[in-house]
Order: structure tokens, then sequence, then C-alpha cells
């Protein structure tokens, strides 16, 4: 057979086979009442449900440790190793590129420890643990300006939520561990 009628065979095979599913898996039209009634008979059974989206997170603990061990590894990496080396100074061997390294890394520190604390949320204890952290964690979003201007207070701070984070996680039961993100992660946020 030459190739395009053997095309043509097989897409009348895939058409013919596909009209065969769908109509198969039709439902039938006609239901009887009498099942109608049975079903809506029964009464439902009241069974314990989170009521908030952040109650019904699976693996809260797990995916606080490892949000809060990305940002972890992030800061640590790119924003304070940067600034104990001093490639924040003016005039420091690429500091450029260590500013935009640590803005990103701020960014994504930033986005891991609001997921880090929506997975808290969802566990009394982490939660109680990481309440008084909820200040600190937003004033991270001015860091990156000030790290530009080369102040060496932005970089503790970092440093200081960091180590606050991964203390309340540890309190509660959930240690955390820098991991530091791979480029794509970073880049994703």
């Amino acid at each position: 057979m030459p190739v395009p009628m053997r095309r043509l065979v097989m897409a009348l095979t895939l058409c013919c086979a596909l009209l065969a599913g769908s109509t198969a898996c039709g439902s039938e039209k006609s239901s009887s009442t009498k099942d109608t009634a049975a079903v809506t008979a029964v009464p439902a059974v009241d069974s314990p449900s989170p009521t908030t989206s952040a109650e019904r997170r699976k693996f809260a603990k797990t995916r606080f440790v490892v949000d809060a061990g990305l940002a972890a590894g992030a800061t640590y990496q790119w924003i304070v190793k940067p600034w104990k080396a001093g490639k924040f100074k003016k005039g420091a061997k690429g500091r450029k590129l260590a500013l935009v390294k640590a803005a990103l890394a701020g960014a994504f520190a930033y986005n891991r420890l609001k997921a880090a604390q929506k997975n808290a949320k969802a566990d009394p204890t982490l939660s109680k643990a990481l309440a008084p952290l909820t200040a600190g964690i937003e004033s991270l979003k001015s860091l990156p300006s000030k790290l530009r201007k080369g102040d060496g207070k932005a970089a503790d701070t970092y440093d200081d939520v960091i180590n606050k984070v991964k203390d309340a996680g540890k309190s509660a039961g959930a240690p955390v561990k820098d991991k530091v993100p791979s480029a794509s992660q970073l880049s994703k946020g």
C-alpha cells in the first residue's frame, strides 16, 4: 500500500475507534425515580473537615522545612557569604554581579519564607512558634534596596530572620537545614 493510503486507513481506523469508545461510555438517558429517591434519602454523614485552606495543607511540617531550608540556603550562599567577603562594598570587584545575585536571593528567600508561613499555619505548634516572626519576615521586603546602598546591617537582618525561623522550626519539632537552591529554582522564585 502506498504511504498516503496507509495514512488514510490509519486515520479512518482511529476515528472509528474514538467514535466507538465515546458511544460505549455514554450514559443511559432513562433513569428510574426510585433510584434517585433512594440516593437523596440517605442522610449525609458529618465528617470532620478542615474549615480553612491553610488547615487543608498536607505535609505542612515537611513543606515548612523544605521552604525554610531553601530560604536559608539562598540567604547564606548569596547574601551572607558575599557580605562577609566584602563584595557589597563600593569599589569591590564583582560588586554588581554580587548585588544582582543578592537581590534575586532576597526575593527568593522572601517568597519561600511566605510559603513556609502558610505551611506553618496548618500545624498548630509551628503556627505558635512562627507567629512572632511575621513582622520580621515582612521587613525583608525593603532590604534589597538597603543592600544596594551598601548597608551592612541589611545582610545581618536577613541572617537574623532566617536564624529565628530555624529556631522556631526546631522548637516545634521541625529542624531546618540550609539547602542551596539551584539557579532555576532561584529564577522561578
